[in-house]
């Protein structure tokens, strides 16, 4: 799994740097595309340590919440006009709801066939899901974009807040980590921060999601006698079962904190019975089963079932990308302010090495691929 915990920062960029971001950011990205094709952008965009640098070298704040915002925003921008096989639908707030009718929309420009886009409005809306319902970390999900070729590849960039911790985290999903959106999907990992999340898109939470969508189908009367049961337990009550956790119960944990039975979580389990799913996407494609229900269902499989989901965190990976932000400075001033006069020799450079290789010549492309080898490999095989 992958993520990267970036600090709440409020602000704008000026229009100035604005514009200076938005033409490195398209004349990298075109570097990339004409040299290695689309999958290669893709692959890259699917590593939060490079969308991170990236980031920090078209100028952008080093570790700013807004560096997942504004940057997509960019390439969303940037993508658009080059008018290449590359596509960004969503974004941040309402942008993040009309996904799946841009899809269709910047789908159709790319030339992907009906069943494809409809395959990625599917990807969208179960990936949105699987970090805001199957892994519940306390972060909400305010910002989804999806990143998409003519070939029908895909990668997922989200970011949800947590306010009371003012920090926010960034998740990317990606279409060549796993056949399933919603189990060991995301790629790469950057985190400061471990926490203890219910976590049901992790490996070992395959026979949990088993029970729940075998409860799901159960009438939901049980369901509510089990809960019963479950915050009896939860409570340090004695029950006639005489019930052991598999595992201690550490009460700071949020998912072991007793379960409301309201009638709102019972009129979602009868129409999530009426539904019938078959498996988990199904159930979160399907029916109304939100976070607090989910946690209901994973707790009767662990307390009373002794199935427990797993309440694991994405491992770390002790690496900032931060000395990319000395590429031209960066928004806020650190390391130093945004020095205009580098980034529009980096642009114009960039920009005469897309016009030769255009017309032909490789030369000058074939110079930076001979400068890129000499430097360190820090960010994976990119």
């Amino acid at each position: 799994m992958g993520l990267a915990d970036l600090p709440l920062h409020w602000g704008h960029v000026p229009p100035w740097l604005a514009a200076i971001m938005k033409r490195l950011a398209r004349a990298i990205v075109k570097v990339i595309v004409l040299d290695l094709g689309s999958e290669a952008l893709l692959e890259r965009l699917s590593n939060p340590l490079w969308f991170q640098a990236f980031n920090n070298v078209i100028g952008m704040d080093w570790d700013s919440s807004g560096s997942t915002t504004v940057t997509t925003a960019i390439l969303k921008e940037v993508l658009d006009n080059l008018n290449i096989n590359v596509r960004v639908a969503g974004g941040k707030g309402l942008l993040s709801r009309k996904t799946p009718e841009e899809l269709v929309r910047y789908g159709e420009k790319v030339g992907l066939s009906s069943s494809k886009i409809n395959e990625l409005v599917k990807i969208s809306k179960l990936g949105a899901k699987a970090d805001s319902v199957l892994l519940q970390d306390g972060f909400t999900l305010y910002h989804h974009a999806l990143i998409f070729d003519d070939s029908g590849r895909w990668v997922i960039i989200q970011q949800g807040m947590n306010t009371e911790l003012r920090f926010a985290r960034r998740y990317h999903l990606a279409w060549y980590v796993s056949n399933d959106v919603t189990l060991e999907s995301h790629s790469g990992v950057a985190s400061d921060i471990r926490l203890t999340p219910l976590n049901l898109t992790h490996e070992k939470s395959v026979s949990t999601r088993s029970i729940i969508v075998d409860l799901i189908n159960e009438k939901p009367e049980k369901i509510k006698k089990d809960l019963a049961v479950v915050n009896a337990v939860l409570r340090g009550n004695k029950t006639l079962l005489g019930i052991r956790p598999p595992r201690t119960i550490n009460a700071r944990v949020p998912y072991y904190r007793p379960v409301k039975l309201t009638n709102r979580l019972l009129r979602i389990l009868k129409e999530a019975y009426e539904v019938r799913p078959r498996g988990i996407s199904e159930v979160m494609l399907s029916t109304r089963v939100g976070p607090e229900t989910l946690r209901a269902l994973s707790l009767i499989s662990e307390l009373i079932y002794r199935e427990p989901p797993p309440l694991s965190d994405p491992e770390t990976v002790p690496f900032s990308p931060f000395k990319y932000a000395f590429a031209i400075g960066g928004k806020d001033g650190i390391p130093y302010p945004v020095k205009r006069e580098i980034a529009e020799r980096v642009i114009h450079e960039l920009q005469e090495i897309i016009k030769s290789a255009e017309l032909g010549s490789k030369e000058r492309l074939l110079a930076l691929k001979a400068l890129m080898r000499l430097a360190p490999k820090d960010i994976g095989r990119y």
